[in-house]
């Protein structure tokens, strides 16, 4: 049963969330159409670019990616907090890098003076751009609408791109979080299109493992302390991984996330090349995530959950606040 979005996203419970679009015409998203012989995997490009230039006027980052042939996946963060702490400034300078923008509130930036009706019109506009600016549903509408315009100009063509409208999943606690993030990370490798992770093209860990290559000198250089050096290992572009000392980022170390990640991608393609010993990784351990239910959780990340993933005990009681008997993922 289709759920209002509203219900679906409710940053009092989390501000994480997992985000699929799918494109709906036999043309693919990107990649090669076998039918018309057709290469997309330049709007993959679109794709990426466009994600982080949303991600840098409003307040949503990304912690992962995954650009496919015919739909795509995101993690985000949403940082409502952040953004009611921006001055108006702020708030106008974001929206104007979206919209038009609005005849008042340019008349206020040009320093015209403004009655009082004016004011306050001023007030609620900039209050409704700020709201805008950590919803999620503005986000992906400025994706999504900007990618089937471009494409369906590219095409020579009208009518609808996507296949309704994006689907959203609440990652209720950590384990939620991490399981989806390898399985969003490990999409390329399910399908049989990469072999290792660096292979992966368009993911956000292949941005990672890059990142991390060009800069391990630099971040080792025994005049950075290790701020400095956590900063410079990342890309500025994605949701950084730290640990609970860190402030504001994903509480894992990013060296444990890969290790995690590429030995959580060899047992689900056990045939692939290459060996990695069955030695659980230290952040398996912390999180006290056996490994058989690690596997199980990832291989199926997509049937078992539905709109909430999260622990049953987490589940039970989102469900509960929600005036419902369970979802999908409890027993």
């Amino acid at each position: 049963m289709t759920r209002a979005r509203k219900a679906l996203i409710d940053l009092s419970s989390t501000s994480y969330y997992h985000l699929i679009a799918r494109c709906v015409r036999r043309a693919f998203l990107c990649g090669e159409d076998e039918y018309t012989g057709k290469n997309f995997d330049h709007r993959r490009t679109w794709l990426v670019e466009r994600v982080k230039l949303l991600s840098s006027v409003f307040a949503i980052e990304i912690a992962a990616y995954a650009i496919m042939s015919n739909h795509y996946h995101l993690v985000v963060k949403v940082n409502r907090q952040q953004a009611l702490g921006w001055p108006d400034n702020e708030v106008i300078s974001r929206w104007y890098k979206l919209s038009k923008g609005s005849p008042i509130i340019d008349k206020q930036r040009n320093g015209d003076t403004l009655c009082e009706a004016e004011q306050l019109l001023v007030s609620e506009l900039i209050e409704k751009w700020r709201a805008r600016l950590y919803d999620i549903s503005w986000y992906m509408k400025n994706l999504n609408e900007f990618i089937a315009k471009k494409a369906n100009k590219e095409d020579n063509c009208t009518g609808k791109y996507w296949e309704g409208r994006y689907k959203s999943q609440a990652l209720l606690d950590e384990t939620a979080l991490l399981s989806c993030m390898a399985y969003v990370d490990l999409n390329p490798i399910r399908a049989n299109m990469a072999n290792n992770l660096e292979g992966s093209d368009f993911t956000s860990i292949q941005e990672r493992i890059k990142h991390l290559q060009k800069t391990e000198g630099n971040a080792n250089d025994s005049k950075q302390n290790n701020e400095a050096a956590h900063q410079t290992k990342q890309p500025k572009s994605l949701k950084l991984f730290g640990s609970r000392e860190h402030e504001n980022s994903i509480p894992f170390s990013l060296i444990d996330y890969l290790e995690l990640v590429d030995w959580t991608g060899r047992h689900v393609h056990p045939k692939k090349k290459g060996f990695i010993p069955k030695n659980v990784p230290d952040i398996l351990v912390s999180l006290r995530i056996e490994e058989a239910t690690w596997l199980n959780r990832v291989q199926n990340y997509g049937t078992h959950y539905g709109n909430f993933a999260g622990s049953k005990t987490v589940l039970r009681a989102h469900a509960a606040k929600n005036d419902v008997s369970w979802y999908k993922g409890v027993g």
